[in-house]
């Protein structure tokens, strides 16, 4: 895998996800008359916007969806969409190399907890490819644990390269630059990069430190039915 030639952190380069494939993130969560969709995928900013609308109309007819989620979750992901592209063409800087990205996920019984280092200036990285190996790893059966895992990924590293726009335009400002590290640890990709950075070294894409393994292993557990039943209620309630 290539990396961004040395000194690239201080040279801008035209704002894109950091990875091979320039696929963005997009959640939706609509409800609609006490009726609910929740799902989360990656979409290509190239693609047509028509493909919006498409998509829109078979997700209603393969869930079998009342006609009105149509309407909202096109404009769901057409406001996503509109956001990354808002950021197109600008310059971004990224200062540090090596982020936090925390796993912290259900997918239907499924839990798994993880934190590990990536390196952001590496332009050949694959979130979905490292989410498979990741399951495969660990055992994980459901199909649905890669593709989340890899949305999540995306959405944080996402965070980062929105972050390095702003740390370009301070730069154009003549402000020095602040951000770096401290754009990490402020935002949701969650602990102390420092600390991390202390633990797992600053070597490679994806990184875990040996002798560090015991305290950042990946965490899976498999929930019962009545404990997932129980955990969508909460949080059926925390929605209202």
């Amino acid at each position: 895998m290539k990396s961004l030639p040395l000194g690239a952190s201080k040279a801008p380069i035209k704002f894109r996800m950091p990875t091979a494939e320039n696929l963005i993130p997009i959640r939706l969560d609509i409800e609609i008359d006490g009726q609910r969709y929740k799902d989360a995928f990656t979409w290509n900013p190239n693609d047509p916007d028509s493909e919006v609308v498409s998509f829109a109309k078979r997700t209603v007819k393969d869930l079998k969806l009342p006609p009105t989620f149509m309407t909202q979750i096109a404009q769901s992901i057409q406001t996503q969409l509109a956001e990354f592209r808002s950021y197109e063409g600008q310059d971004m800087h990224i200062k540090e190399k090596i982020v936090p990205i925390k796993i912290d996920l259900r997918v239907n019984n499924t839990v798994i907890r993880d934190q590990f280092l990536w390196d952001v200036s590496n332009f050949e990285t694959d979130p979905e490819e490292f989410a498979r190996t990741l399951c495969e790893d660990l055992n994980i059966e459901d199909p649905e644990v890669g593709p989340a895992i890899a949305v999540a990924i995306r959405e944080q590293l996402y965070e980062v390269a929105t972050q390095s726009v702003s740390s370009a335009r301070e730069t154009r400002v003549g402000k020095k630059g602040r951000r770096g590290i401290e754009n990490v640890t402020n935002s949701k990709t969650g602990n102390s990069a420092l600390d991390l950075l202390k633990l797992f070294g600053n070597k490679g894409s994806v990184i875990r430190k040996r002798k560090e393994w015991y305290l950042y292993e990946p965490i899976v557990d498999i929930l019962s039915n009545e404990e997932v039943g129980a955990l969508d209620a909460r949080e059926e309630l925390n929605a209202r």
